[in-house]
């Protein structure tokens, strides 16, 4: 089967591709715009073909569609402090990827798209994710909708990778307020194993929303992490606003941070997302969290591997 993934140097399409190739009968197009980490993704996986172009700008990588059955659209703007980025890559390059999909005949969609669309947040992230996955049903081309929550596991570059890196270096960990945040992580494994049942059966005219199966309070999951990854900060609870104005204060030093206040808002947000049977729905194991954060941190080869920002 001949399937294309875009934003395939990122988390989600990094590991799919791992799991992929493991499984094998699959000839793969990988499409993302990031220098550093198409790298990568080309020194793990030299057979596949790897396509780095911006998708919001028209031009001849939609050749690399040809003979395609199935395209993943996984390419996503998840944090950032300028507007514009959010629109750019998770609408306009959605608008010119469709244009190019809609080109073609039989072909179909594994949409990802994210449990934010169910969010009472509201951000640059929330909003155009919604648009897109709006978008996509539109179109009428034949697609899944996947909505999954706050995803971790190998190559993770924010969120919970982020978080064991800055464990391992800094001589405490500090929390917002008092933590109790409710978290449903999703082990990007399962996820991926998600996304080729519907490969190979060719799901399509319906939206799953892919919750983690355990749900866990924000500052629980931290003390998992630490464990997991074998961290020695301690965990020290900071007031909300210090916090808040941290996160401030450096994003007017990195202008790419892997954590911004609007993250932060949307972490403190009481948001409770729907569990469905996925693993019985689709024939996959639900990996224990703890199963999962050993596998992410003590993997002997792809644990060591960071994307960048």
């Amino acid at each position: 089967m001949k399937i294309a993934i875009t934003g395939a140097a990122g988390l989600m399409g990094q590991n799919l591709i791992a799991r992929l190739k493991r499984r094998g009968g699959y000839d793969i197009v990988a499409f993302d715009k990031h220098p550093s980490n198409t790298k990568i993704l080309r020194e793990l996986h030299p057979e596949i073909t790897v396509v780095e172009a911006d998708l919001a700008e028209r031009g001849n990588w939609s050749a690399a569609l040809d003979g395609v059955e199935s395209v993943v659209v996984g390419h996503a703007q998840i944090g950032g402090l300028v507007e514009d980025e959010f629109t750019r890559n998770n609408l306009i390059a959605t608008e010119r990827l469709l244009e190019a999909v809609s080109a073609r005949n039989d072909l179909n969609l594994v949409h990802i798209s994210s449990s934010v669309v169910n969010s009472a947040a509201v951000d640059w992230y929330t909003e155009s994710k919604k648009a897109q996955e709006a978008l996509v049903l539109s179109t009428g081309i034949p697609c899944v909708v996947l909505r999954p929550t706050l995803m971790f596991g190998w190559f993770d570059r924010k969120h919970l990778g982020w978080l064991a890196r800055f464990m391992a270096k800094a001589p405490v960990f500090p929390v917002p307020g008092h933590g109790r945040y409710l978290r449903q992580p999703l082990y990007v494994g399962d996820f991926c194993e998600i996304i080729m049942t519907c490969l190979n059966r060719k799901i399509e005219g319906a939206q799953y929303n892919i919750s983690g199966q355990e749900r866990i309070d924000y500052i629980d999951l931290i003390h998992l992490v630490r464990r997991a990854s074998g961290a020695k900060a301690p965990v020290v609870k900071v007031p909300y606003a210090a916090f808040w104005a941290m996160l401030k204060v450096y994003g007017l030093v990195d202008k790419d941070p892997p954590f911004t206040t609007k993250q932060l808002e949307a972490l403190v947000t009481p948001d409770v997302f729907e569990v469905i049977d996925w693993p019985g729905i689709f024939g996959v194991r639900a990996t224990p969290l703890k199963e999962a954060m050993e596998e992410t941190f003590r993997d002997p080869h792809y644990s060591s591997i960071v994307l960048e920002f």
